[in-house]
């Protein structure tokens, strides 16, 4: 269909103007229909089928609907190797394509229109080996989403690697990067997860996790919570591994009425860091000093930005041993970051594109250049406020016991009220199970240390869930039991969506 979008909606639309941001785009709000003049139509002919593909085929009111998809850590790795193609941006058939553009105006656009015609695809086409696509039948893809909204379910896993990237993931799980570390393990990021259908390895289709919200959005994510956010899964777990890397930038998130009149997003990227593993003397970094002066920040910010000169972080934000089974909790405009050394679950609000940098250790992009900071958005949003011992009091909080049986224990390690999801652990000796049940909202689960669980639901469902493998548990599924897999002590994190 590219030869009959609207060049001038194109131009409106999905081309950032020239005096854009550099680093973010407001979130795309039009709908694939916009980019055509008028609504695209095809003749029937008389005798055997007329094929129509690509963005925006299905607006021709086709009999059969086949959507073919590509997951998005493809295009990631397209970028980060810098092999991205022209023309893989939606409606620029003819420019580079670029990561903001894929971010903040393609994958939302064409995401809306995927999960509006989610109830009448006929056949879903997994492309990740063109040479061989495999497929599934649009009412077994429903199906087989309708069953596993009643069911634990664990999404696709895989790492990115970044300059400050850490080796843990290869070390202990084995896992070999296409770039050299494992920084970033994609646990549960709803917008990008992929949910792997099918016995044979061969033979598997890859479906969205978010289709699982779309069409069964009470029953996975539960009433309130489908109230409140809509079709957006709103919880993420990721990792963040700089064992044997570098510190993360330092930087914060958009708060709440920024995020919202920005970059267009309904809630903002509240974060919790918890610490799984470290090694000695690392550290993260949260919060401002008492005596911080934030003009000199600035003037030190602005500095190192425009002419390279270090700026030395511990002068103006605390630092925190990286103590293992330790939770940070990182609410929106808080400056933080996590050191060399520590691999970090990060449990945080979905939202995951907007970190405002401050300052990211003078490291160069692989052109050579200094990697460029958004310290003005950063410095718009960074709470002055909290700062000092209520650092201390309110982010570094300390276990609080909620429930408790025979072998077990419940903490809450994290809740505050701007936040709008908590952390909560479960501690088990190995000798019995835990009992617990979603009470109508949805639970994620991470199995933090020890050798694992396996997690029994009401309906006599069995699912192993092994260390540093997350879980989520939705809403419909109710009662359920986590078993220690051996007689070894086993950490269990949770998190979940507070009542409103």
């Amino acid at each position: 269909m590219r030869e009959r979008w609207s060049s001038a909606a194109v131009e409106r639309l999905c081309t950032p103007p020239a005096d854009s941001d550099a680093f973010f785009l407001p979130l795309a709000e039009f709908e694939m229909a916009d980019l055509f003049d008028d609504t695209p139509s095809v003749e029937r002919p008389a005798q055997g089928v007329l094929l129509v593909f690509g963005p925006g085929a299905a607006l021709c009111s086709p009999d059969l609907i086949w959507w073919a998809e590509l997951p998005k850590r493809y295009a990631e790795r397209a970028v980060a190797s810098g092999t991205l193609p022209v023309g893989a941006n939606l409606g620029r058939p003819d420019t580079p394509g670029e990561l903001r553009s894929l971010f903040y105006i393609d994958w939302p656009v064409t995401d809306r229109h995927r999960d509006a015609l989610a109830p009448r695809i006929d056949r879903w086409v997994d492309v990740q080996d063109h040479r061989a696509p495999s497929s599934l039948d649009g009412t077994a893809m429903r199906a087989t989403l309708a069953a596993l909204a009643g069911q634990p379910v664990r999404t696709r896993p895989y790492f990115n690697s970044t300059a400050w990237g850490g080796h843990w993931a290869v070390d202990k799980l084995g896992f070999e990067p296409d770039d050299g570390n494992t920084a970033l393990g994609y646990e549960l990021i709803a917008p990008e997860a992929g949910v792997l259908v099918g016995q044979n390895a061969g033979a598997q289709v890859e479906l969205p996790f978010q289709l699982l919200c779309v069409l069964y959005a009470e029953q996975f994510l539960g009433t309130d919570v489908h109230r409140r956010f809509g079709t957006s899964f709103p919880i993420r777990f990721d990792y963040l591994d700089t064992v044997g890397g570098g510190n993360l930038s330092l930087h914060c998130h958009p708060r709440e009425q920024y995020m919202r009149e920005t970059f267009g997003w309904p809630y903002t990227q509240h974060e919790t860091y918890y610490v799984t593993a470290s090694e000695p003397g690392s550290q993260v970094l949260l919060g401002l000093r008492q005596d911080t002066d934030v003009d000199l920040l600035r003037k030190e910010v602005e500095a190192s930005s425009a002419h390279g000169v270090p700026l030395r972080v511990e002068d103006h934000v605390q630092a925190f041993a990286a103590d293992p089974g330790q939770l940070f909790m990182i609410p929106a405009g808080t400056p933080h970051a996590s050191g060399a050394g520590n691999l970090v679950l990060e449990i945080s609000a979905t939202p995951y594109l907007y970190s405002l940098r401050f300052y990211d250790w003078l490291r160069r992009s692989t052109s050579g250049v200094p990697r460029p900071l958004s310290h003005r958005h950063g410095f718009a949003n960074l709470d002055t406020d909290r700062r000092g011992a209520r650092v201390v009091d309110e982010l570094v909080q300390q276990p609080r016991v909620l429930r408790e049986g025979r072998g077990w224990r419940e903490e809450v390690i994290g809740a505050l009220p701007e936040m709008f999801y908590a952390v909560h652990r479960f501690v088990l000796d190995g000798t019995s199970p835990a009992e617990d049940d979603t009470e109508g909202r949805f639970h994620i689960l991470n199995v933090a240390a020890g050798d694992g669980v396996v997690v029994e639901t009401a309906d006599g469902r069995h699912h192993d869930l092994a260390f540093a493998e997350t879980l989520t548990v939705p809403a419909s599924v109710g009662g359920y039991r986590l078993v220690p897999i051996g007689s070894r002590p086993v950490q269990v994190v949770k998190s979940l969506v507070t009542p409103s």
